[in-house]
């Protein structure tokens, strides 16, 4: 790996020649980036090695396009341009996905039922209350949700209070979902005071009673999945409120 003068050196060069060598030897000296990246987004739905490819192309994009006369060091450069390569791939991958047409069936009714239970009683219902008016096994409800939370990675994560607040694609790469990045301060209290009751539910549950979420899930008449799912949508709206 050449040292960043020899790299910003051969970029001039490259700026000026517009030499394919130039470009290559670049892209082989900062190749490792690509593949770093490809392999922190692997395992979620997509192969390593398309989304090699992919990296790969936004690093010949960022090679080309880079100018090192501009202040910033290539690798500071590269690696949110690789990263928004990914996650617009998995956005169109998303839309590639195709719903069986009974769960999505399913999806309509389950969304009609919520909009009408919200209107009269200003909550969102649960699966086993979704699951009762529609005559449906909570299992069927819960999967119905999340085929249609896998449509796009674009659309934002509804909360229980009605209001889109988090896009699935700032979800992606979150490796933490817990409660630790927060200190114990008012702040926290205040926010965790606005979430919708079931949501203060799940949090008193978990951390304040040290259940599980299989054990949680049971009390609300809830799957572990929809637990987990809205941990995470929990954890997410106090980063955003704290951050």
């Amino acid at each position: 790996m050449m040292d960043i003068n020899a790299s910003d050196e051969l970029f001039r060069q490259y700026k000026i020649t517009r030499d394919v060598e130039l470009r290559n030897k670049l892209v082989e000296n900062y190749f490792y980036i690509a593949e770093i990246l490809a392999k922190k987004f692997s395992g979620r739905g997509v192969e390593y090695d398309d989304l090699l490819q992919v990296a790969s192309e936004a690093l010949i994009s960022g090679v080309e396009k880079f100018d090192p006369d501009m202040g910033n060091r290539f690798t500071s450069y590269i690696t949110p341009t690789i990263t928004g390569m990914i996650k617009n791939y998995f956005r169109d991958f998303s839309r590639s996905v195709r719903i069986p047409r009974r769960i999505y069936t399913v999806a309509a009714k389950v969304k009609n039922q919520i909009n009408e239970y919200y209107k009269i009683h200003g909550v969102k219902p649960t699966v086993r209350q979704l699951a009762e008016s529609l005559g449906l096994s909570d299992e069927l409800i819960v999967e119905a949700l999340e085929c249609r939370a896998t449509v796009s990675l674009d659309q934002k994560v509804t909360g229980d209070d009605g209001e889109a607040d988090t896009a699935l694609s700032d979800l992606i790469a979150s490796d933490k979902d817990n409660f630790e990045e927060f200190e114990d301060s008012e702040s926290l209290k205040t926010e965790i005071s606005k979430l919708e009751p079931i949501e203060q539910q799940v949090i008193a549950l978990r951390y304040l009673q040290g259940k599980s979420q299989t054990e949680v899930g049971k009390i609300l008449g809830v799957s572990q999945m929809f637990v987990s799912r809205a941990e995470r949508k929990i954890f997410e709206k106090l980063k955003d409120a704290l951050s």
